[in-house]
């Protein structure tokens, strides 16, 4: 199986959130996947190599719009293409 298209670069810092200005449609066209010290997650909503952490949801807890609570954890964090 060949990939007939270039993955654009991978930021430093991307978000989940449409509406967020660290959202970037081209990366989620392919699969990523984020680890964070060493451990696989699949849960993330947002991340920053460069500031060491990312953000995930805390639970089912959601705000009063309806969006989940994020909780930001810290560490080494590796973000790569499936």
């Amino acid at each position: 199986m060949t990939e007939t298209t270039e993955r654009p670069a991978l930021p430093d810092h991307l978000s989940t959130d449409a509406r967020s200005p660290h959202f970037n449609a081209a990366v989620f066209e392919h699969d990523i996947g984020i680890r964070l010290n060493g451990k696989e997650r699949n849960d993330v909503a947002e991340y920053c190599i460069s500031e060491a952490w990312v953000k995930v949801p805390a639970g089912k807890t959601v705000d009063r719009k309806g969006n989940p609570v994020l909780i930001k954890l810290k560490g080494t964090v590796e973000a790569f293409y499936r």
